[in-house]
Order: C-alpha cells, then sequence, then structure tokens
C-alpha cells in the first residue's frame, strides 16, 4: 500500500500545475493533501481511479483545508479533533488495519503570535487523540516544524536563543512538540529509513531557495510503534514541483482491502466461466 501526502498551498493553482501528471507518475493508493484553500464544489478534479473523496475544508474561503483520495473504501471517516475545526485541519480514516490522519499543523506566524496556542493546546491535544485511536496509527501532513538541525539547511540562524526567539518552524517549543510525538511511540518514518539524508520538503518562494535547495522538512508520516514492521519506504519526491511543497511518501506491508481481493476473486471466476 503506496500513501502519499502532499501540502499543495491551493489545490486549484497546484492542478493547474501539473498535479494530475505527478499522481498518475507515481501511483498512490491513497492520496492525503493539506491547504487545499477550497471546497469540493469549487475544484473540477479528475481523479478516476480514486472512487472515494473526503474533504475538511474551512469556513473562511481560501484557507487551510485538507482532503483525502483513495481507491479503498475506509471504515468509517472523521473530521477535525473539537479545536480548530472551523479551519479544516484534521481528516481522520479508519482501515482494517490502522487509521490514517492527514493533518495540516497550525504555522506558529510571523512573529510568533500563535507558538504558545500551539505548543500549549494544538500539539497537546492533537496528540492525545491520536494516542486515544483504537488501532495502530499513522499521520501524515504538514507540522510545520523542522525537528533537527539536519531538517533545515539554515539552521543557526533560525533556532531559539538566549537572546532571540528563534523563527516559526523551529523555535524550542515546536521542536519539543515532536519529541512529545516520538516520545509517545511513534516513528519518524523518513528519519527512520533516513538517519543522515539532508533532504527538504518545503522551500520559500524567495530569494531562488529552491533552486539553491535552501529548504526545511516540514511534511511527515508518523508510524505508531506497533506498525514498524510494516514498513517498507519513506521518501520526499524532491523532483516533484507544483507548490512550494513536494510529497511525501510511505509504503507499507498491507494489502490493498479484502473487498478488492474478493472483487478480484470474483472477476478471475467471471473470467473462467465466459
Amino acid at each position: 500500500m503506496k500513501l502519499l501526502s502532499w501540502n499543495v498551498n491551493g489545490i486549484r493553482a497546484c492542478l493547474s500545475h501539473g498535479f494530475l501528471d505527478s499522481i498518475k507518475e507515481h501511483s498512490p493508493d491513497i492520496i492525503c493533501l493539506q491547504e487545499t484553500k477550497a471546497h469540493p464544489n469549487q475544484v473540477d478534479i479528475q481523479l478516476n481511479d480514486y472512487e472515494h473523496h473526503y474533504w475538511n475544508s474551512a469556513e473562511k474561503k481560501g484557507y487551510s483545508g485538507v482532503a483525502v483520495f483513495s481507491k479503498i473504501k475506509p471504515l468509517s471517516v472523521k473530521y477535525g479533533i473539537g479545536l480548530l475545526d472551523e479551519e479544516g485541519r484534521v481528516i481522520t480514516l479508519e482501515f482494517d488495519n490502522f487509521f490514517l490522519i492527514t493533518v495540516y499543523t497550525p504555522n506558529s506566524k510571523r512573529g510568533l503570535e500563535r507558538v504558545d496556542f500551539r505548543h500549549d493546546e494544538w500539539d497537546k491535544q492533537f496528540l492525545e487523540y491520536v494516542k486515544s485511536l483504537s488501532k495502530p496509527t499513522v499521520f501524515c501532513g504538514d507540522l510545520n516544524v523542522a525537528h533537527k538541525n539536519i531538517d533545515l539547511k539554515n539552521f543557526a540562524s533560525n533556532k531559539t536563543t538566549e537572546t532571540k526567539p528563534g523563527n516559526a518552524g523551529f523555535t524550542d517549543k515546536e521542536r519539543r512538540g515532536f519529541d512529545n510525538i516520538l516520545d509517545a511511540g511513534y516513528i519518524d518514518s523518513f528519519r527512520h529509513f533516513n538517519p543522515d539524508e539532508k533532504k527538504y520538503s518545503w522551500w520559500s518562494y524567495m530569494f531562488n531557495s529552491r533552486t539553491n535547495n535552501v529548504g526545511w522538512r516540514i511534511d511527515y508520516f508518523c508510524v505508531n510503534e506497533a506498525l514498524k514492521e510494516k514498513m517498507i519506504s519513506s521518501d520526499i519526491l524532491t523532483e516533484v514541483f507544483g507548490s512550494d511543497h513536494c510529497p511525501v511518501v510511505l509504503e507499507l506491508d498491507f494489502p490493498m482491502t479484502k473487498n478488492i481481493g474478493k472483487f478480484k476473486r470474483k472477476e478471475k471466476v467471471q473470467k473462467e466461466l465466459f
């Protein structure tokens, strides 16, 4: 099973910059999007292989929003976590063997005006929500934090020091929030497979940042420890354009679905009959 997560920074804009071609090339079984900035009735998206579409759009137009497109029908779907639900930041899908969550974590904003809310409320409530689920869990998305020095190009100028609070995405408070995720038994899948690789998932549109590879790794697949042996690979698709973020992918050793297996067996019997 191949999962893909992508902050598209506006699905309508990304559609005009090769989104469908990228999806066709990489052919994930489930697509998780963040920062869609649209409601479903505003988007003409031709994803014929993905029968099951789920949107959680922000009440404010052109802001935030997440979506999931899946070849596999989930057992259940839940929207939000009871905090910032009006901003459309979370969708949870339940499958036979695990829960899958797509999340767009609030940015602490310029001047860190939202960092205390994020540290004291969002990070804690989201982690408690994930831990409360009754099956092993995978969550993915733009977590708006680079965890270690290796996860951004210019770490020294962005980190918290005695004389400055640091910049959004690399403050001590945000990084501690990610420490708490790991301490709770979740695995940073990319770093699990690539412990020393410098690879980024977001680049500013300014200063030719992507051309010069001055980026940040802030998009993740985090996997419950119970699923560790099911992980096959995890990567960052830096060659894919269309947004200021690139997609991240995770492959798991799970069959697509029992129903698909039944359908294939039925189809085989029909072919033999005729």
